[in-house]
């Protein structure tokens, strides 16, 4: 829905939206449900949990770019290994802040800055499978890299959350899920050369 002068409710998300180019069918499709839910009227609707089946969240896949490594962690619900990212926080509407504030939460990392830029690098919308607090439903995921120069400060939030370091290889062999290996992928393209 759009405001009464025509203009998107949203219009942060909008403009990060339409600047990306998806990148095939999938992503197509995905960049179309997730450009309409940027449309809603209020715009803490698009990343509330109670917006059903789908809803906003942010996310990063850390790099360090001297080594071409980048850092993946387990997620626990997911039981897979996955990049840092989540919900926004009541208030929170700006993609980019939710993924740094998600990364430095999940890793400790207190140097993230945006890599190479701040554009958005992949965007999916991903099943989530039901919990005992909430149905399954889906997550328009907004991607980013973030980068840090001190990759061996890295923490994990917690004991059931290890993190690790890998070659983009080691990473794409680690995860189970094949939109995660096309993030990777694009990262990949965009790290210095070895």
């Amino acid at each position: 829905m759009e405001s009464t002068d025509g203009s998107p409710q949203n219009p942060d998300l909008a403009r990060l939206l339409d600047r990306h180019r998806p990148q095939g069918p999938v992503e197509t499709a995905d960049h179309q449900r997730a450009r309409r839910l940027a449309d809603v009227t209020d715009p803490a609707d698009a990343w509330s949990r109670s917006t059903f089946p789908l809803h906003f969240t942010a996310s990063a896949l850390i790099v360090h770019p001297p080594t071409r490594r980048v850092l993946l962690r387990w997620h626990v619900r997911q039981q897979a290994w996955l990049h840092v990212g989540g919900h926004g926080d009541p208030g929170e509407t700006l993609p980019l802040d939710i993924a740094l504030r998600e990364g430095r939460e999940e890793t400790g990392l207190t140097d993230l800055t945006p890599w190479p830029d701040a554009a958005l690098v992949h965007l999916a919308v991903v099943p989530v499978p039901a919990s005992p607090v909430e149905p399954a439903h889906e997550h328009a995921d907004l991607r980013f890299l973030l980068a840090t120069g001190t990759p061996d400060r890295a923490r994990p939030e917690n004991p059931a959350s290890p993190l690790e370091w890998l070659t983009v290889e080691e990473a794409r062999q680690r995860t189970t899920e094949e939109n995660l290996r096309q993030t990777l992928d694009r990262a990949a393209r965009l790290l210095p050369p070895a």
